[in-house]
């Protein structure tokens, strides 16, 4: 499905759906620090640069060990590989079509996309930029996730209503968990070995136990969930409520709400600093970046200034973040820090 040209995600595609008359889906986006700045806050982070990368730009991972930067190109078919010290693009990958969720296995440098329309994961070698490997998943696979510790990747398969288990080792797909609502958003608790999963077809958020693949919990959240990361630190899960405009935040002790927090028009991706518990949400309606603190869960900012931003990821080497501006053809890099 399009709209206005613009070739839509697996999750959005399912949402405008089912909310044809309420406007486009919207698309997180990168920054990248480069020459031009953009509207910055009074305080706080802001976007010091941008990168030119491929075609509606839409998924962005970091390799916390390097800082090199892999954003999906979902119109184009490409990933951008960027250096994380230079800020520019040093190799450009083909992989599936319409390629959306992308994750990075640091511990090995491997790097995994979720083709959509393709129904496959390419799977990037981080040393050499070349696709090593091609699998085959579900329908329309858009999120992927990976657990550095056992290297177990897992991919939500939004058509068919399922979650693909590869194993990072073998290379191939070892199950596959059912009973999903249009699963979009994926992420991973690596000490616990658990998987959070956002059911976009309803108001739900699935916990699984890693070690049995069985859904073990169903959280309720808002409506429409995308995205959704995971605080290491603090055991804090935040999930992105399309419809509602707002960030749940779920104690990854207790798998309780603790509070949802109003954010931008739209709100898809959302990244989080483990080091100083800032979390970045990525308003696709409102063309901003709500910031927020994770100590008191409230808004501290708000970033201004892109392009239907959709996805969103922060380095851990330096703290920058980088925004996907999927109506376009760059990633806004956000000015951040790691005190």
């Amino acid at each position: 499905m399009t709209r206005s040209g613009v070739c839509l995600s697996a999750a959005r595609r399912h949402l405008r759906g089912r909310l044809a008359a309420a406007g486009a889906i919207g698309a997180l986006a990168l920054a990248v620090p480069a020459a031009a700045a953009a509207a910055p806050v009074a305080y706080g982070p802001a976007v010091i640069g941008t990168v030119t990368v491929g075609t509606s730009p839409e998924g962005v991972a970091v390799n916390s060990s390097t800082g090199t930067v892999y954003v999906a190109n979902a119109t184009s078919g490409t990933v951008s590989v960027i250096s994380g010290q230079t800020n520019r693009v040093t190799a450009t990958v083909t992989v599936g079509t319409e390629p959306e969720g992308v994750a990075v296995n640091s511990s090995t440098g491997t790097v995994y996309v979720a083709n959509a329309t393709s129904g496959t994961v390419s799977v990037i070698s981080g040393l050499t930029n070349k696709v090593t490997a091609t699998i085959t998943v579900g329908t329309e696979p858009e999120g992927v996730a990976v657990n550095p510790d056992t290297g177990t990747v897992y991919v939500t398969n939004n058509t068919t209503g399922t979650v693909s288990v590869i194993s990072g080792q073998t290379g191939t797909v070892t199950g596959t968990i059912t009973g999903f609502n249009h699963p979009a958003g994926v992420a991973v608790n690596p000490a616990a070995n658990i998987v959070y999963i956002t059911n976009n077809g309803g108001t739900t958020a699935s916990v699984i136990n890693g070690k049995t693949n069985a859904v073990t919990t169903t959280i309720t959240v808002g409506n429409h969930p995308i995205a959704v990361a995971f605080n290491e630190v603090t055991s804090t899960v935040y999930v992105t409520n399309y419809t509602d405009g707002t960030v749940s935040v779920i104690s990854g002790l207790t798998n309780k709400v603790t509070v949802t927090i109003s954010v931008g028009t739209e709100p898809e991706g959302v990244a989080v600093n483990p080091v100083n518990a800032t979390v970045y949400v990525a308003n696709y309606g409102s063309d901003t970046v709500s910031v927020i603190s994770g100590f008191t869960g409230t808004v501290t900012g708000t970033i201004t200034g892109l392009n239907g931003p959709e996805g969103v990821a922060v380095s851990l080497v330096n703290g920058t973040g980088y925004v996907t501006n999927y109506l376009g053809t760059t990633v806004s890099v956000i000015s951040g820090s790691l005190l």
